[in-house]
């Protein structure tokens, strides 16, 4: 399992996912008003905007809120403006690490991250420095119980996925960006609400982190999962579950 899977799924279990609900539907209003502003409002012409209203309902965001965001993006109802910022920097270790943020403020925004990752041994680098070891995928998550596995692959294959991957409890669904939509909708459509669907940044190799370097990397993790400005955070660490069980504790 990745490095980064591992964290989300411990993190999930612990609880603090749901403990964090109102940052989320902070994050997802924010994308909202991005995706309507780039895209118009209408979800059938904006793919994006489909696929931030589905991660609205699925944390059960009432619907006047997903509705207002629109228009506020739209320009139909008064609200902040946001930009899509994306930052590269080192983590503890020389762990790669790649942020994605929506922000109204850059400046204070990269102040702030810059400081978190010098807190937590890393820093920021420029941009492009990490990126080229990361390949921009379509990433969906299945829980094994709710579907056969050649059911699952055979409807992924023919809605143009790429592959399928044991990830211990989960089934990973691989697929190019353009075919996502397809077959995220293919693998709905056999009555399965993925457990995660999203355009992701995934490491083609991975550093190993014991020990010291492997709290601080956790620590920080922590830290940008609770900045209200990022979106998301790729890695390329591994650590084992029992040391970021441990460093969250």
């Amino acid at each position: 399992m990745s490095g980064h899977s591992k964290w989300h799924t411990i993190k999930h279990k612990k609880g603090a996912l749901d403990a964090k609900r109102g940052k989320t539907f902070t994050r997802i209003i924010k994308e909202l008003t991005v995706a309507a502003r780039n895209g118009g409002g209408d979800p059938d012409t904006n793919p994006r905007m489909r696929t931030v209203i589905a991660e609205a309902k699925s944390v059960n965001m009432p619907a006047d809120n997903i509705k207002k965001a629109i228009q506020r993006g739209t320009g139909e109802l008064p609200g902040v403006s946001y930009d899509e910022v994306v930052y590269e920097g080192y983590g503890p270790g020389g762990a790669a690490v790649i942020i994605e943020a929506l922000t109204d403020n850059k400046n204070r925004t990269v102040g702030e991250l810059r400081h978190m990752l010098t807190k937590h041994n890393g820093n920021l680098a420029e941009s492009n420095a990490v990126a080229w070891m990361f390949a921009k995928k379509g990433y969906i998550v299945v829980d094994k119980a709710a579907v056969n596995e050649e059911a699952l692959l055979n409807t992924v294959l023919e809605a143009g996925g790429d592959d399928l991957r044991d990830d211990g409890e989960s089934w990973e669904i691989l697929t190019e960006p353009s075919s996502f939509d397809a077959v995220r909708d293919a693998v709905k459509a056999l009555g399965i609400e993925p457990a995660s669907a999203q355009i992701a940044m995934l490491p083609q190799n991975y550093v190993k982190l014991e020990g010291k370097a492997a709290t601080h990397m956790v620590r920080l993790m922590d830290a940008l999962d609770d900045h209200d400005d990022v979106k998301q955070v790729w890695s390329n660490f591994d650590i084992e579950e029992k040391e970021i069980e441990a460093s969250l504790a």
